[in-house]
């Protein structure tokens, strides 16, 4: 399990804009997956997008396609969500997530399953 920092939640309105970022700095496997799910109270957890460090493979929910964008910096092992057109149901706690096994491009390929780090979370909270 490695160390993650999360940051960039808070309070927008409908239609607004946030980005997280998500920072792993003790990963050391060069093929890893980070990502960001998410969960809203008395629900279960759903992956929200994930980027493989290898290249080529993401990783996007079908309710936040076309507005919701995951990059990293460079090969870096710090990834940015950025969310936009945020609608009141986006409203959860999003939590980063990391993974440098074996099944590191499976786990982006699926955007679920066991990850071996997962951060403290963060809240959004988008009002109407």
């Amino acid at each position: 399990q490695v160390a993650l920092e999360e940051s960039g939640g808070g309070s927008v309105q409908a239609g607004g804009s946030m980005r997280l970022t998500c920072t792993a700095p003790t990963v050391t496997n060069v093929k890893n997956c980070m990502g960001w799910f998410r969960q809203q109270p008395g629900k279960e957890r759903e992956g929200i997008a994930f980027i493989y460090a290898g290249g080529g493979t993401k990783y996007y929910a079908d309710f936040v396609t076309g507005r919701f964008l995951i990059r990293r910096e460079g090969t870096s092992n710090t990834v940015f969500l950025q969310m936009d057109n945020l609608k009141p149901e986006d409203t959860a706690m999003y939590y980063c997530a990391a993974d440098e096994g074996p099944l590191a491009r499976r786990l982006c390929s699926l955007g679920a399953g066991t990850f071996g780090s997962v951060g403290q979370g963060t809240q959004v909270t988008v009002s109407s």
